[in-house]
């Protein structure tokens, strides 16, 4: 089942977007372009706000936008991106074509930051009880039999 999308105190709907929201959303950009997100829902007949339909636009609807599995030389890129620029999603996207700065991020998070970090190291207290109570189990105490 899927939720209907709520409206707001301002008559904005909120939540999951309708096939007939993306066609109006698409042939509106397709036909004027998009020049203001803040008035361009009204002008589109959208009972949205303008950073929702900026967002749908960029990350979902654009035709260029690639959608699917990143490949392995894609993996690689990132991870060596990411190892020279940190959290720069934007400046990495650039390097990939057709893929969006926020699908490269869930992509990082979900999948490859646990590739390029395994298990973090033990803090330093469990060290420190692991090394004093390995000490006190090396120490034998001879027993002599009567």
């Amino acid at each position: 089942m899927v939720r209907s999308a709520s409206i707001d105190k301002n008559g904005l709907r909120k939540g999951s977007w309708s096939i007939e929201e993306d066609e109006k959303l698409r042939n509106y950009i397709q036909k004027y372009g998009h020049w203001n997100w803040r008035q361009l829902p009204k002008f589109a007949g959208l009972s949205r706000c303008g950073k929702s339909c900026r967002l749908r636009w960029k990350n979902y609807l654009r035709p260029d936008v690639k959608r699917g599995d990143f490949s392995e030389e894609e993996n690689n890129l990132i991870i060596q991106m990411h190892e020279e620029l940190g959290n720069k999603w934007s400046i990495i996207s650039g390097k990939l074509p057709g893929r969006t700065d926020n699908e490269i991020k869930n992509h990082w998070h979900t999948n490859l930051s646990k590739r390029v970090k395994p298990n973090q190291p033990v803090s330093s207290e469990v060290v420190n009880e692991e090394q004093s109570s390995g000490s006190s189990q090396s120490e034998v105490i001879q027993t002599t039999k009567v």
